[in-house]
């Protein structure tokens, strides 16, 4: 799937500003992909420079939320209706010589996946959102990148779902 141009500016101005939900309702999606991934339906969501992810008995939102303080756990754990859900984000600021290519290599990934949504923001090639998922034994991986070139930051996800 290629990259969809957005018509609409970021929302988050920095990976700082980001918070990690779990349960929060859909919020206004930019893009949005249905999928069926392994037997489970799940659902990409493209936010303003964030993302929902509802996949099974599972609602992930990374995202500037109000009245919730930004800043995303390294890891998180969960149980729900037979499921075992694993988080982890890191966050990464790289030289100048290295963003570039390191977002051409998340637009690549992401454009040739079969189960992907990526998205560009105006004024820049290299402020993207991308979201991959796949699935990997018991459930559904995800992965997701949300880059920010003014700060050469890129954040990225991980996301495990496993029956239990």
């Amino acid at each position: 799937m290629s990259g969809i141009a957005l018509a609409t500016p970021y929302l988050d101005t920095d990976a700082d500003q980001l918070s990690f939900a779990l349960g929060h309702p859909p919020c206004p999606a930019l893009a949005v992909r249905d999928l069926t991934v392994g037997g489970l339906d799940v659902q990409l969501r493209l936010l303003g420079a964030s993302h929902q992810v509802f996949a099974g008995p599972v609602r992930e939102t990374v995202a500037c939320l109000p009245g919730v303080e930004g800043g995303l756990p390294e890891a998180a754990e969960h149980e729900a209706d037979g499921w075992n859900y694993r988080f982890g984000a890191r966050v990464l600021r790289l030289p100048e010589s290295e963003f570039g290519a390191r977002v051409a290599e998340i637009r690549g990934r992401a454009e040739a996946h079969p189960h992907a949504l990526c998205g560009i923001f105006p004024g820049s090639p290299e402020a993207v959102t991308a979201l991959t998922v796949e699935w990997r034994g018991t459930g559904p991986t995800w992965r997701t990148w949300h880059t920010y070139p003014q700060s050469r930051t890129i954040v990225a996800t991980h996301t495990r779902l496993e029956v239990r």
